[in-house]
């Protein structure tokens, strides 16, 4: 008879198929198994890598506070860094014309908080855009993205101290923690530069230099000058 057997077939296909997607369950669960493993290896990967950007991220912010020294006229280092370059410049933002310039370069493990150089008043700020240079290049002061604070000493009275906080290749934020008009006392905390930077001190040209090129100096502590 025509067809006959066709049902029988049909049968066993089905149960063929059946018979596969239950073999399948195991194999899939097997390979779940793998994939989970896999997924838990990456997650405990994850947390390593995050653990150490955390414990990275609290030492890079660490915020110490000075020892800041006693003495009459006396300007201290902003920041925690090396000295890299010490020469004259003309600076009209704030200085008005030439001035002495001391320039030092801040590593990614240095502190990043920045402290007054002298104590008195807040009397210039400007935030100027640019680009993200290496930090390293002293020529990044020219271009770069920085903030140029101006402050107005309380002795001698009046003389003009600048700091620029200079933005480089990782350093893409400057917060500036003061504004015109405020009065710090030497040593004030004042801002905070993200991750590698630059900081350039501006000093009128009757200043006496007491450090030198190569010698590594610590925010708020280590006299840079003497004012006269």
């Amino acid at each position: 008879m025509k067809h006959a057997g066709k049902a029988r077939k049909a049968a066993f296909k089905m149960i063929l198929a059946t018979l596969i997607l239950v073999l399948l369950v195991p194999v899939i669960g097997f390979i779940g198994t793998l994939i989970s493993a896999a997924m838990m290896a990456v997650f405990f990967v994850l947390i390593v890598v995050w653990l150490v950007f955390a414990l990275f991220t609290l030492y890079f912010f660490r915020d110490p506070t000075p020892r800041v020294p006693v003495g009459a006229n006396l300007v201290v280092s902003p920041a925690h860094a090396k000295v890299d370059v010490i020469d004259t410049i003309e600076e009209p933002g704030f200085m008005g014309g030439s001035c002495q310039r001391i320039s030092m370069f801040l590593s990614v493990l240095n502190v990043h908080v920045q402290n007054a150089p002298v104590g008195g008043r807040v009397a210039f700020l400007k935030y100027t855009e640019g680009e993200f240079m290496n930090a390293m290049k002293t020529e990044c002061a020219e271009c770069n993205e920085n903030v140029l604070i101006g402050f107005e000493a309380a002795e001698p009275a009046g003389v003009k101290i600048g700091v620029r906080l200079i933005a480089g290749v990782l350093a893409r934020r400057i917060v500036p923690w003061v504004q015109v008009g405020d009065e710090v006392a030497r040593g004030d905390r004042i801002s905070l530069i993200q991750f590698g930077s630059r900081c350039d001190v501006y000093l009128p040209m009757s200043a006496k230099i007491r450090v030198r090129v190569g010698e590594r100096v610590v925010g708020g502590e280590t006299v840079l000058a003497v004012l006269e």
